[in-house]
């Protein structure tokens, strides 16, 4: 029981700070008046991606945070998480897509790292995070060419 507590309070926490910075900092104006490449996805796309990686995000922290013998994993998760609910305020309310790229750079790293560390830790953790390692690459590639167009 107490594990079941402690997932959903992992789960809630992630999607529910995940949902309220991307309804805070929902495209507007600003973004609807940019180029975008030809892969830019509609805009319905991403809350129901974002709801899904966030879940896997989720259940990757809580099962890193069971196991006490791995601080730096953890520590991982947290960087990543932090510099994840970073990207929406810079790119969509501060409107800043050159350092919006920077800080998404550094989270697809942070990701990679994450993946190569907790492969042979807890191999599940590292497998939860690969969707979210692909998306993370391609909002990267569709973040540059935002910045590149404008």
């Amino acid at each position: 029981m107490k594990n079941a507590i402690s997932l959903l309070v992992f789960v809630v926490i992630v999607i529910g700070a995940g949902s309220a910075i991307g309804t805070l900092t929902a495209p507007g104006e600003w973004y609807a008046a940019l180029n975008k490449p030809f892969f830019n996805p509609p805009n319905w796309v991403f809350a129901p991606v974002w709801t899904l990686l966030y879940l896997m995000i989720a259940v990757a922290g809580w099962r890193v945070w069971q196991q006490p013998g791995h601080p730096a994993l953890f520590r991982l998760w947290l960087v990543q998480m932090g510099l994840n609910f970073l990207w929406s305020p810079l790119f969509f309310a501060l409107q800043m897509p050159g350092v919006a790229l920077v800080v998404i750079a550094a989270l697809l790293a942070t990701i990679s790292l994450f993946i190569k560390t907790a492969w042979p830790l807890d191999r599940v953790s590292g497998l939860l995070f690969i969707p979210y390692a692909a998306w993370v690459g391609f909002a990267s590639a569709l973040n540059a060419a935002i910045f590149f167009l404008n």
